[in-house]
């Protein structure tokens, strides 16, 4: 079984930037997907991006689309988020979740049965 371990959120002021990155203990990350979900203080959790075992299928919610990265590295067993221009409206607890496959990924959060705890990204205005 993967554990999944997210670093790198913090305060920001709005049009800054964050690095989120989500490293894997216990198995290679290499075979998975991943997804980076976040979910704000009432709000249900939501789909940001994710990526597939390779890097060559990604997907993005629309509102994060020219402005956040996915990437992975899968030497060092880690995938990224990386988010420019931030928002207030993208303050929110930042979750990746993975799944064993080599398929396409998908964007709905129960497709994924391995989540890590969450790092809190705040941006002021």
């Amino acid at each position: 079984q993967v554990q999944l371990v997210e670093s790198g959120g913090g305060l920001v002021q709005a049009g800054g930037s964050l690095t989120l990155s989500c490293a894997a203990s216990g198995r290679t990350l290499s075979k998975y997907a991943v997804g980076w979900f976040r979910q704000a203080p009432g709000k249900e959790r939501e789909f940001v991006a994710a990526i597939n075992w390779s890097g060559d299928n990604v997907q993005y919610e629309d509102s994060v689309k020219g402005r956040f990265t996915i990437s992975r590295d899968n030497a060092k067993n880690t995938v990224y988020l990386q988010m420019n221009s931030l928002k207030p409206e993208d303050t929110a607890v930042y979750y990746c979740a993975g799944r064993l496959t080599l398929g396409v990924v998908i964007t709905s959060a129960s497709w994924y049965p391995y989540w890590g705890q969450g790092t809190q990204v705040t941006v002021s205005s």
